[in-house]
């Protein structure tokens, strides 16, 4: 069936709240409204208000609330209407949702999905384009996965549903409604920690993900270079595996990813890249990415985020080494 982004979450999330009669779905406005995307949309009618729950605004009630019930054998997926506002949440993410299992030695497991939109070109407010992924990456104890197609972000979410561990589930705003991909109706898993290989190439390695891909493709496509594009899917764990061999069989590495630049995801790859790979690399590693800046506005964003162009320059750059 077609589905785009949107409708293949909902799709899991349905699939999700039939297989585990523990699981609800909480947050702001995921009831009655479906959502602010929609993701959540006739869950409610189908399910009850008891398991589709409409929450305060109040973040940090909205993700301590569903520590305390993974605690107690419940599956709570929750929902943060942009990734900015999760940010009232990280006292309660940091220092219990990450760090119980390893704090109990086990005793206790937080199986919980916290959902929410990241990136920018899409025109929206500051607080609303963030990429916050390395912020939770950077702590132990917390998965971190952020789908690029419908596919991959359908089988994700039910995977993580089914995980002992906390999950943040990064959903890039612009691919919500971009494009409609094949996607199963009956429920399917994507490996969490596992990359996916794009395209074959043998000329340089692309390591992307989230918004990127796309973007990443359609500018391998125009210009007709062999590359081995990667997309990571999860940044945490990270596939180190398959970034080495792609990296191995080209010679030349390029990252690319629409969160900032300085101390980005990107810098983690390219790090164990020097470490483990240095000697089968032909030319520095190269890294495209925003500025390092707070998100600016609306007007701005196609001068600070990632583009086609910017990609092409450094794909050049990169081959004439």
């Amino acid at each position: 069936m077609q589905m785009n982004m949107v409708s293949a979450l909902n799709s899991a999330l349905d699939a999700i709240l039939k297989e585990n009669e523990n699981a609800v779905v909480l947050g702001e406005d995921v009831g009655t409204d479906g959502g602010v995307f929609r993701v959540t949309d006739g869950l409610r009618s189908k399910y009850g208000e008891k398991r589709v729950i409409d929450t305060p605004l109040a973040e940090s009630v909205i993700i301590g609330s569903s520590i305390g019930m993974a605690m107690c054998g419940m599956l709570p997926i929750a929902e943060i209407q942009f990734a900015g506002f999760m940010y009232m949440g990280f006292d309660e993410l940091i220092n219990h949702a990450a760090r119980y299992r390893s704090r109990s030695r086990s005793t206790f497991t937080v199986p919980m999905i916290v959902r929410t939109p990241v990136s920018g070109g899409v025109r929206t407010l500051e607080h609303h384009s963030d990429s916050p992924e390395v912020y939770y990456s950077h702590v132990g104890g917390l998965i971190v996965v952020e789908p690029s197609s419908p596919y991959d972000a359908k089988g994700l979410l039910i995977k993580a549903s089914r995980m002992k561990d906390p999950v943040i589930f990064l959903e890039p705003t612009k691919l919500y409604r971009l494009f409609k991909q094949e996607v199963p109706e009956e429920p399917y898993e994507v490996e969490i920690g596992k990359a996916s290989k794009v395209s074959e190439g043998d000329d340089l390695a692309i390591i992307t993900y989230g918004t990127m891909v796309p973007v990443v493709k359609d500018v391998v496509a125009q210009k007709k270079v062999s590359a081995e594009v990667i997309d990571i899917r999860t940044i945490n764990p990270l596939d180190e595996a398959a970034i080495l061999e792609a990296a191995k069989k080209t010679g030349k590495v390029l990252i690319v990813h629409e969160a900032q630049l300085g101390f980005g995801a990107g810098a983690e790859i390219a790090a164990r890249l020097a470490e483990k790979a240095i000697f089968d690399l032909d030319a520095p590693i190269m890294r495209v990415g925003s500025d390092s800046l707070p998100y600016p506005f609306p007007g701005y964003e196609q001068y600070y985020i990632p583009n086609a162009l910017k990609i092409s320059r450094a794909i050049d750059k990169l081959l004439s080494q």
